[in-house]
């Protein structure tokens, strides 16, 4: 299987799409709370809507794990 190219400076156009809170209402959890990184990890094998959000989120935590508070 060959691999896609992927886009530079895609998570700019995500993030402009995105609706803020949006895994909190698909997965019912106020957004005063953090979503348990359980729930983030079951939610992503779920296909649609709520599968994408939550691959997204997966995607983040490990772009911010890469970077130190200044």
């Amino acid at each position: 299987m060959a691999k896609k190219k992927i886009k530079a400076g895609w998570v700019k156009g995500v993030v402009a799409r995105m609706e803020k809170g949006g895994l909190h209402k698909s997965l019912g959890i106020p957004e005063d709370e953090k979503i348990p990184p359980s729930k983030i990890a079951a939610a992503a094998k779920r296909p649609g809507k709520v599968g994408k959000q939550a691959r997204l989120a997966l995607a983040f935590a490990k772009m911010r794990k890469g970077k130190k508070k200044k």
